[in-house]
């Protein structure tokens, strides 16, 4: 039932017209979905999982079975329910990003779903693209793809672009050399009383003592 190796093409798959059963049947039990979870083994921590899968009970267990035949990949498996249904349900899925590019995109592009799902599909197909330049192995890329991620299906907010590794923290290369070591009135303030100059080492400043006033009450901290 889980097998890699579908079996071969069933004799309902050449009738006329069954390409468009399929295009009704993801139409209302389809998904295309594009999760991104932690995964600790990952460089980024988190790791993008694009999914095809379409669910039904185990009673019509032959539909997936036909689903499977027909694109050449993908697996079947079991989702035990604990609720009050009495049978669990099946779900067909295929994970692999080549099979995804070869097989499950140019059909739907060959034969457009219908119902608003379509739109889910143009947005996985983006996705996809982007992951076969890589670009899902970089943070910005990431994030990129997590912003068109939780526009699609029940359009809930991603994780990922809510955690701390999204958010970019600013550092001291942010800013320029002359922001963190210029005196304040090279940019535009009053020059102080208390003149400064740079030492040879642009990490250290030291008041010139000859230059403060006596009169002056604040009480300056010195090397």
């Amino acid at each position: 039932m889980s097998s890699d190796n579908p079996s071969g093409a069933d004799n309902q798959q050449e009738r006329p017209g069954f390409e468009q059963w399929i295009v009704g049947f993801v139409d209302g039990e389809g998904c295309f979905s594009c999760p991104i979870q932690r995964n600790p083994v990952m460089t980024l921590g988190w790791q993008c999982q694009p999914r095809f899968a379409v669910v039904q009970g185990e009673r019509s267990i032959r539909a997936l079975e036909l689903l499977r035949d027909h694109f050449g990949c993908g697996r079947i498996h079991r989702n035990r329910r604990h609720d009050n249904h009495r049978e669990d349900l099946m779900v067909y899925s295929v994970w692999k990003l080549d099979n995804l590019l070869m097989k499950i995109v140019p059909f739907f592009e060959a034969h457009p779903l219908i119902t608003a799902k379509h739109e889910d599909f143009l947005k996985f197909r983006n996705i996809l693209a982007m992951m076969e330049r890589r670009m899902h192995l970089s943070r910005d890329g990431l994030r990129q793809i997590a912003e068109i991620q939780q526009t699609m299906n029940h359009r809930k907010p991603s994780r990922f672009l809510e955690s701390s590794e999204a958010i970019r923290q600013p550092t001291l290369l942010d800013g320029r050399v002359e922001d963190m070591v210029l005196p304040p009135w090279r940019h535009g303030e009053p020059k102080s009383e208390i003149p400064c100059r740079v030492s040879s080492d642009l990490h250290e400043w030291r008041n010139d003592l000859g230059a403060v006033s006596t009169r002056d009450s604040a009480k300056l901290q010195y090397e």
